[in-house]
C-alpha cells in the first residue's frame, strides 16, 4: 500500500497484550500503531496526538467503550472509530451507531478484517482516486475517437454527459487525469463548435431537427397538459448539467426522475433570446414579426425579459389551448418564501411557470465581487455554491411540499455558462452590444477563423437592427475583448462565467422531469 506509514492508529483494549499478533501484523504492513489499555488513557493520548483511526473495545472496566466513544467524539468529531465487541446485542449496537461509530467488528477479529476496515475508512479516498483515474484512463481513448466522428446532436449529448460524469468523478481526487479531462473538454468544445457551424441553420429549419429552445414547450410540456396533468415548470436561469448532478441526490429523495436529459439552447445562449424562445415556442425573428410589442432590440431601452408571461399566453393561443397558467419570477428569498407558503395556489392552475434567478446572479456576482470569485474559485467550488444555495433555498422547500401532490415537475434552464479563459480581439462601434460571448452590430472587425460568424442573421432567425447587422459567437472558452484597455479588460474578465456563445456548457441544457416518489 502507498503511504500507509502516514496512517496512525490508536488501539484501545483492556486486554491489549493479547492483541500483539494483530498489532505486529499492522506494523509489518507499514502502519503506526499506538495502544491504550483503558478509556482514560486513550483520551489523554488523543488530547495531544493526532490519529487517523481508532479501534475501540466496547467492553472495558472503568470507563466503558460507549462512554469513551462519546468523549472521543467531543475531542475529535470527525475521527473514524471502529468498535470491537463480543456482543451483538441490538441495544448496544444502536447506542454505538447513535454515537457515530464508523464501523464495528465482532470478536474474535481476523487480521484481514482489520486491514479491510482500515482500507474502507482511512484509505478510501486514495482507493477511490485510483479507481476513478484508472476508469477514466480506460475510457479516454474511446471518448476521443467518438468525438472525432461526425456526431449528431443526440451523440453530442451523450458525449457531454460522459464528460460531466468524469469531471464529477475526478474533482475530489488529486489525480493528474483531472488536467487531461480539462484538455479533452476543450477539444470537445472545438469539435462541437464545428458541428454547430455545419448544422445550426438546418437544425432550426427542419421539423425533424433536435429538441431546441423553441420546441421544448410544444414537445415536452404541452403533451402532459393535454393528458390532464398539472405541470410545475421550474426554470433556473443559467443552470448547467453539472450543477443539476450536484443536486440530484436531494431531488431523488422526494421525486422519481422519470426523464433525465438535455435540450439544445438556441444562439445566442443569452436570456433575451433563449428564454423568450423557450416560453413563446418561437424563434427571435418570429417573435419580432408576430408580436413586435413583446420584443426589445439590443440597442433599445427597457428590460429585455419583461414580457415572458405574455409570451406564454401567445403560445397557448397559437396552439388553440385554453389551459390556465400562472407565472412567477423569483429573484430573492422573500419572494420565494411567500410562494412556498402559498404553494397551493400553484395547484389551482394547469401550468405554473417559476423562474429562479439565483444561479445567474451568482455568475454575475462572481465577476463583479472579489469575495464571491474567491468563494467560487473554480468549477468545483461553483458547483458547491450552487448546491449550498439549493439545499437552503425556498425552491427546495417548495419541492418538498409539491412532492406530496399529484403534479409533474419539469426542471430546466434557458442556457448554461462557461468559464472563459482566452481573449479574442474584436472591434465594433459604440452601438455594438456588450456581451462577452456574442457580438451584434455593423462593421464588426475580427478574424473569421476565431469565431462562428453569421453574416445573414435571418438565416438563423435573428433580428437585424440595420441592413449591415451581423453576429459573431465566441467558441469554447474564448471571450471577446476590445483593443482599447485590452490588458485591463482581459485581466478583469478572464476566469469568469459567461454565456451567449457556442459551447457544450452553454448549449446542452438540462431537462429533467419528476413525479412524486
Amino acid at each position: 500500500m502507498e503511504d500507509v506509514k502516514k496512517i496512525r492508529i490508536l488501539w484501545v483494549d483492556d486486554e491489549i497484550e493479547h492483541l500483539k499478533a494483530h498489532i505486529l501484523f499492522l506494523q509489518e504492513k507499514g502502519f503506526t500503531v499506538e495502544t491504550a489499555s483503558n478509556g482514560n488513557d486513550a483520551l489523554e493520548v488523543l488530547e495531544t496526538h493526532q490519529f487517523d483511526l481508532v479501534f475501540l473495545d466496547e467492553n472495558m472496566p472503568g470507563l466503558s467503550g460507549l462512554e469513551t466513544l462519546s468523549r472521543m467524539k467531543e475531542l475529535r468529531p470527525t475521527l473514524p472509530v471502529i468498535m470491537i465487541t463480543k456482543s451483538e446485542e441490538e441495544d448496544i449496537m444502536d447506542q454505538a451507531i447513535g454515537s457515530k461509530i464508523s464501523d464495528y467488528l465482532i470478536k474474535p477479529v481476523k487480521p484481514n478484517q482489520i486491514l479491510s476496515s482500515i482500507k474502507r475508512h482511512v484509505d478510501r479516498e486514495r482507493l477511490v482516486s485510483q479507481k476513478a483515474t484508472s476508469d477514466y484512463q480506460a475510457e479516454f481513448s474511446s471518448l476521443g475517437f467518438r468525438m472525432s466522428d461526425n456526431l449528431d446532436m443526440n451523440e453530442w449529448q451523450e458525449v457531454y454527459k460522459k464528460l460531466v460524469y468524469w469531471e464529477l468523478e475526478l474533482e475530489s481526487t488529486d489525480s493528474p487525469m483531472d488536467e487531461v479531462l480539462k484538455m479533452q473538454k476543450g477539444e470537445a468544445n472545438q469539435l462541437f463548435a464545428r458541428t454547430v457551424k455545419d448544422n445550426y441553420e438546418q437544425w432550426l429549419t427542419e421539423d425533424s431537427g433536435p429538441l431546441m429552445s423553441h420546441r421544448v414547450f410544444k414537445h415536452r410540456i404541452l403533451p402532459h397538459l393535454d393528458k390532464g396533468e398539472k405541470v410545475i415548470w421550474v426554470v433556473i436561469d443559467n443552470f448547467r448539467l453539472d450543477q443539476w448532478e450536484t443536486i440530484r441526490h436531494e431531488i431523488r429523495s422526494l421525486f422519481d426522475v422519470v426523464s433525465d436529459g438535455t435540450y439544445c439552447s438556441i444562439l445566442p445562449t443569452a436570456t433575451q433570446y433563449a428564454r423568450n424562445a423557450l416560453f413563446s415556442g418561437l424563434l427571435p425573428t418570429q417573435i419580432q414579426e408576430l408580436y413586435p410589442q413583446f420584443w426589445t432590440d439590443e440597442d433599445e431601452e427597457g428590460g429585455r425579459n419583461q414580457f415572458e408571461e405574455e409570451l406564454l399566453g401567445t403560445f397557448f393561443k397559437r396552439m388553440r389551448r385554453d389551459f390556465s397558467f400562472n407565472y412567477h419570477k423569483i429573484s430573492d428569498n422573500e419572494t420565494g418564501r411567500k410562494l412556498t407558503e402559498n404553494y397551493s395556489q400553484l395547484l389551482n392552475n394547469d401550468l405554473s411557470v417559476l423562474v429562479y434567478n439565483f444561479v445567474d446572479m451568482l455568475s454575475h456576482a462572481r465577476t463583479e465581487i472579489k469575495m464571491i470569485r474567491e468563494l467560487a474559485s473554480d468549477e468545483s467550488a461553483y458547483r458547491s455554491l450552487t448546491r449550498s444555495w439549493f439545499v437552503h433555498s425556498p425552491l427546495f422547500e417548495l419541492l418538498k411540499k409539491l412532492s406530496s401532490s399529484k403534479v409533474r415537475v419539469v426542471i430546466t434552464s434557458d442556457h448554461g455558462s462557461i468559464r472563459v479563459q482566452h481573449p479574442v480581439k474584436v472591434v465594433g462601434d459604440r452601438n455594438t452590444n456588450t456581451n462577452l460571448r456574442f457580438k451584434q452590430g455593423k462593421n464588426l472587425a475580427y478574424k473569421a477563423k476565431e469565431v462562428f460568424e453569421v453574416k445573414s442573421p435571418e438565416s438563423v432567425f435573428l433580428p437585424r437592427v440595420n441592413v449591415s447587422t451581423s453576429y459573431i459567437f465566441a467558441r469554447g472558452d474564448d471571450f471577446f475583448a476590445y483593443p482599447n484597455n485590452y490588458n485591463y479588460y482581459v485581466n478583469f474578465y478572464k476566469d469568469t462565467f459567461q454565456h451567449g456563445g457556442v459551447s457544450l456548457e452553454e448549449m446542452m441544457v438540462p431537462l429533467i422531469e419528476l413525479l412524486p416518489a
